[in-house]
Order: C-alpha cells, then structure tokens, then sequence
C-alpha cells in the first residue's frame, strides 16, 4: 500500500520539500506504526533540509506525530490499534503513515485533542531532558530561555512555571514579549531593542540556567547574565562557527557552556525521559500547560510552513493537517 509524503529532494530552501508516494512501513518488533493525523514542524527540520538528504537520516523530515494506532510489533505491550497517542519519532513524520518505538510513543492527555497533543512530544522531551539532565537543574533556580514564543519556549515557559521555577525569556517583539508574559515569564526583554544582560544586572536578576536556540549569537550576555556555578546549554549549532567566549568569565562564574542534539540521542536517555515525562509532564498538559497552535497547513504545503517557521514570525506550534477527517 502506498502513501502520501514529503520528501527532501536536495539540500536548499523550502521549495526542495516534494511530494512523493512511498511504501506504508511495516513496523518492526519494538515499534508502533502510527496513522498520522498531525504532524510538528520544527527548526530541526527545515536545518535538515538545507544540509539536504543523508544516508543516517529519512528523507522524510518530521520528528513528532499524533494519530492513531494502526499496527503494532511483536514486542509491544498496552497499545492497541484504535488508540490515540503522539510520539517522537526518528525522522519521517511528514507522512500518513510512521513508525515510532514503543517506548516513545505516548497517550493523548484527555485534556486535549489529537492536534492540540502533537503540539508536545519534541519540545517536552527538549525541554526536560536539557533543563533536568543536561544542566541538572536544582529546585528553585532561574532559567533565562531565548525565544520564549518558539515552540520549546512556549512549552518550557509553561512548565518551569509549574514546577516552580522563575523563568526569564527574550523575545524579538512587544507583542511576542506580551505573550511569554501572559504564559508566566517574570521578564521578558525584547533582544532586538535593549541589552538583556545589563538588564539583569541593574535589576538585580541572574540565571541558573540559560537555554539557547539561537546558534550562539548571546554568548558574551549570556555569560554576563549568568549565576555563579551557572550552566549554559545549547539547542543550536547555528551555522557551524566556532563558539567565541571569554575565558576569563567562564572561570570566574565555573559556568558551564554545553549542549545536546536530540535526534541522535540513545535510546535508553529518550526512554527515561519519556518515562518521566509520563509521570511528571501528562498530567500537567491541558491545565498548567496549554497547547498554543500558531498555524495548520495540509501537508502538500509543508514547504510553505517552512517559509513561515524561517521568518519567525509565529507565536507557538506550526502544523501539518495530514489527513483531514
């Protein structure tokens, strides 16, 4: 059986996304096949694009998914076809059919519907593994995120919060410096009008934790900014560039400068991180955390979802309608 696509025909902008028919995948003994409903768009995807396709990597970009249960492995235990869940899943969500292992597929929350849960799975296995592994966050430290309305800024803003943390953003407008305000960030501090880090400074403020996605650009406020024993961490590698920083400020503050790469992850790390995220993020999701869907696009105009996640523009999710009901 065949089914629809979109596949990255050659490294460059937004117009090498194609449709393509492929095979349905079969799923194998570990795995979930998932009949896509809504699919996320990410950053991630239009970096893949750009690089273009790969031998490690589908080239089918896509990395999280809500739907229903078509088939399941041998192995797999508690899922049934029917069921509606979301996943993270390793490339190939842009489609009407993925596969997503067991261990990193998870229910829709009854608190929301199909669309609103594919709102979550990249940004909530984000968010929790760099903020509680990577940096090893302790109980009542500040966070400083940049891009507060970003899809992992919306999410990360809203759980911090819950869990009772102080959250600082930056953001490129007033409009977008509301709206982080309005999900619970103390300080909002537009990047494009005022120098955050003297901010800070003058109002007394200071991070544990900055989480960065813009490729670098913060780097000497970041380490400004910074609390003593403060860690830096990374979502972005930007263009490739070296990272330029002051060592003298890295000693003086013994901040930590670091970063991880999702997709690549192991295995094992994605599967406790879904596993905490069943026990302490689920419940959250619909009441502390709300999904906030910027745009929806069918999915023959992925390339155009691309165009607008390059500009920047959006507050919060962009998504793909796969198959409309």
């Amino acid at each position: 059986m065949l089914q629809e696509t979109i596949v990255i025909s050659r490294a460059g902008g937004p117009e090498v996304l194609v449709p393509q028919q492929r095979p349905v995948p079969a799923p194998g003994p570990d795995e979930v096949l998932i009949r896509v409903r809504w699919a996320g768009i990410n950053r991630h995807d239009c970096g893949q694009r750009s690089r273009g396709p790969s031998t490690h990597e589908s080239d089918v970009p896509g990395l999280e998914v809500a739907g229903h249960v078509e088939a399941v492995g041998a192995n797999v235990r508690g899922l049934a076809p029917g069921a509606e869940v979301c996943a993270l899943v390793d490339g190939g969500g842009y489609a009407q059919y993925a596969t997503a292992h067991r261990a990193l597929v998870l229910p829709r929350p009854d608190t929301l519907t199909l669309q609103e849960a594919a709102c979550f799975p990249e940004a909530a296995f984000t968010v929790w593994y760099n903020f509680f592994s990577v940096a090893a966050m302790q109980p009542g430290e500040r966070v400083l995120i940049h891009g507060g309305t970003s899809g992992i800024g919306v999410f990360a803003i809203q759980l911090l919060r819950a869990l009772g943390h102080s959250v600082y953003a930056t953001s490129g407008s007033e409009e977008k410096a509301a709206f982080a305000r309005s999900l619970g960030a103390a300080r909002v501090f537009n990047y494009k009008t005022e120098a955050f880090a003297e901010v800070m400074a003058r109002e007394g403020l200071a991070a544990d934790v900055i989480l960065d996605m813009s490729g670098g650009r913060h780097t000497e406020q970041n380490l400004a900014a910074l609390a003593y024993g403060g860690r830096i961490v990374h979502l972005s590698g930007g263009s490739g560039a070296p990272l330029q920083a002051s060592l003298r400020a890295i000693m003086q503050k013994e901040a930590r400068i670091t970063g991880s790469l999702m997709r690549p992850l192991p295995l094992d790390r994605k599967t406790r991180v879904a596993e905490a995220l069943r026990s302490a993020v689920w419940p959250l999701l619909g009441t502390a955390i709300r999904p906030v869907i910027h745009r929806t696009y069918p999915l023959a105009q992925a390339a155009q979802a691309h165009r607008d996640m390059e500009t920047g523009d959006h507050i919060g999710k962009l998504l793909l309608d796969v198959q409309p009901s």
